[in-house]
């Protein structure tokens, strides 16, 4: 019998966590050992070296414009691995401040033009419009998604890009166009704070099934774990809120 283990990397945890994002870290390691799978959180920060084929999943969250500043210029020297490892199916999931600086670019209202590291065809801008709140999206791929946004930035999906999903309730990634998110191979960006997996199973049971199917070369199908109780909350709040 196999016994499968997982490692999660969790970039810039120290500078980029606002709005309960940890919550989806602690999300995908509890969901992964109710099945018996081996899990290992590996902090990644400012300095820190990373090769590629280290992480089975990454996750990045959110940060302000302050932290991104010091996370932008120290993304580029692990732009190459990350990269490398979503090109062979690693999944990652991004949120707020991480999903803009893994597009190209994002222009706050002062000072240079952050660059980001191009996983994402999208650039993002600073606006002066706050968007706030309890965000409902439809998804091909996992049905609604619920969440909660709070930003100023607006992204725009370029010509290639393909969103996430389109806009139930709330204003995603430019409060226009009706898009939320973007998602390559099986890397994820959104804006959907507070915490998205928790709310969310479905996605989070997706994320650990391509990173085992990545990691082990073989297709993966879950234990069924009870989510009643979380089921029955998404409902409600897809209900509620859109």
């Amino acid at each position: 019998m196999i016994t499968y283990q997982l490692t999660i990397g969790y970039l810039y945890g120290d500078l980029m966590n606002i709005y309960g994002d940890t919550g989806n870290v602690i999300a995908l390691k509890k969901r992964a050992e109710w099945r018996d799978i081996e899990v290992t959180i590996k902090q990644i920060s400012v300095g820190d070296h990373l090769k590629p084929g280290e992480m089975d999943i990454y996750f990045f969250g959110g940060g302000q414009d302050q932290s991104q500043d010091i996370v932008a210029k120290d993304i580029q020297t692990k732009a190459d691995a990350i990269k490398e490892d979503i090109e062979k199916g690693v999944p990652l999931l991004s949120i707020c401040g991480g999903y803009q600086l893994l597009g190209a670019y994002y222009q706050p209202f002062n000072g240079p033009k952050l660059e980001g590291i191009k996983v994402f065809d999208v650039y993002t801008e600073a606006s002066h419009d706050r968007m706030i709140g309890n965000i409902v999206i439809e998804t091909k791929e996992f049905g609604k998604l619920v969440g909660f946004e709070n930003h100023s930035g607006k992204t725009y999906l370029r010509k290639d890009a393909r969103p996430l999903g389109k806009i139930i309730s709330g204003f995603g990634n430019n409060g226009m166009d009706k898009s939320e998110g973007c998602i390559y191979n099986n890397a994820i960006g959104c804006y959907m704070h507070g915490s998205l997996l928790p709310k969310n199973p479905k996605l989070a049971d997706w994320l650990l099934e391509k990173s085992l199917e990545t990691k082990y070369g073989e297709k993966i199908e879950l234990k069924k774990l009870d989510d009643d109780l979380e089921d029955k909350a998404h409902n409600t709040s897809t209900k509620k809120f859109s």
